[in-house]
């Protein structure tokens, strides 16, 4: 059968090969029925916004500033972000993630993930005497100043968190006596009585489902509860999970890109099954695309995930009648890397103005904001 459709002022046309048909119709009914009988994806809807985030575009640009600043190997501080085609494009770059900082030679550059570190841990990098950049979100940076000051304040403090991630570890080291992780209401009912004044904080990348029961369970429990006047939860993670939910209830599928250890790609998994899609798979590039997918398709990713592996994606899904961008909010915020990071890159800049005879004038700086992160991933040279 072949069907021609207008659209948008192109003609395409679509063929089947349909055995025993000795005809061909372009009734829309018949082509709907070939359309039920034929695994065919018709269109994409795709969320946005989705994949890197403002904090994980930061730690991108600084880790790739260390590479090009000193020779390798570079140490980081546990994987930098959580997705694993990330920190594999730059291990082959020369960078090396140690999960304890005792591991690195003394005197060597060292970078802090992006998910925050624990004192103890800051100190111990330091030590060391190599060049240290810490690479921590400012969003998380925020929590840990909020447990320090509640903390020194005598309250005790309810940290809604997920067991073993880094940023709930990180963070539950600034105040060890004075915190409780907790996952859920359960979590909370089993703590104690506490006779100094509570406060409730949360992990930047929790989902509203997983926050929003918890805190208000706690605060029947504890009734004279502070927390923050601005919400702890990543303002990104919202984001990519409001702009999914726009695009499950339509998909008969909906794909969401991301690493099985990244909490907030697990939250769009979990959010788009409870949206109503019947089929959500999380996948990690186009080669986990499953080949029975049909009609509409979304797609979604992580806040880990970069931009390229999204047209990867869609690439291999090739809808019939293309993608469709559903866009609930437009983002523009930007971290720019850590001071010392761009202290130093300008003093590199001068450095070589000097020794080539030019002037740095009019050159664009390294950090600037309009250089995209997944582009300086694509240009990662390998070690030799």
């Amino acid at each position: 059968m072949a069907l021609t459709e207008a659209r948008g002022g192109y003609t395409r046309a679509i063929v089947f090969e349909a055995a025993g048909s000795p005809h061909t119709s372009s009734s829309p009914a018949n082509y709907q029925q070939r359309l039920a009988s034929v695994a065919v994806i018709e269109r994409v809807l795709l969320a946005a916004p989705r994949g890197f985030c403002a904090g994980v575009d930061m730690a991108i640009k600084a880790l790739t500033w260390m590479i090009q600043a000193f020779d390798p190997p570079v140490y980081c501080y546990h994987e930098i972000i959580h997705n694993r085609q990330v920190v594999r494009r730059f291990e082959q770059a020369g960078v090396v993630f140690v999960d304890d900082i005792a591991t690195v030679p003394e005197g060597r550059p060292i970078m802090l993930s992006a998910h925050g570190s624990a004192p103890e841990v800051v100190q111990a990098a330091r030590d060391l005497g190599g060049y240290v950049v810490d690479a921590v979100c400012p969003l998380v940076t925020k929590v840990h100043h909020e447990v320090k000051t509640r903390a020194a304040k005598g309250y005790q403090i309810v940290y809604v968190g997920h067991e073993g991630h880094e940023e709930a570890v990180g963070t539950m080291a600034v105040a060890p006596e004075a915190i409780h992780r907790v996952e859920s209401a359960r979590g909370v009912a089993a703590l104690p009585e506490f006779k100094e004044p509570v406060a409730v904080l949360a992990q930047t990348t929790l989902s509203h489902r997983e926050w929003e029961g918890v805190l208000e369970y706690t605060k029947r429990r504890f009734p004279d509860l502070w927390q923050p006047s601005i919400s702890d939860l990543c303002f990104a993670t919202t984001n990519r999970q409001t702009a999914m939910m726009e695009i499950a209830p339509a998909s008969d599928a909906v794909l969401v890109i991301g690493s099985a250890n990244s909490s907030n790609t697990q939250s769009l998994v979990d959010l788009a099954a409870e949206a109503g899609c019947r089929r959500v798979l999380r996948i990690n590039d186009a080669d986990e695309v499953p080949g029975d997918l049909s009609g509409t398709i979304g797609v979604t990713a992580g806040a880990s995930a970069p931009e390229h592996v999204v047209w990867e994606v869609i690439d291999r899904l090739a809808p019939v009648y293309g993608t469709q961008e559903v866009t609930v909010i437009d983002e523009d915020e930007y971290f720019p890397p850590p001071r010392n990071l761009r202290d130093l890159l300008a003093a590199v800049e001068a450095a070589a103005a000097v020794t080539l005879g030019s002037s740095p004038t009019g050159r664009q700086p390294l950090n600037d904001r309009s250089i995209d992160a997944s582009d300086l991933l694509d240009r990662l040279s390998p070690r030799a």
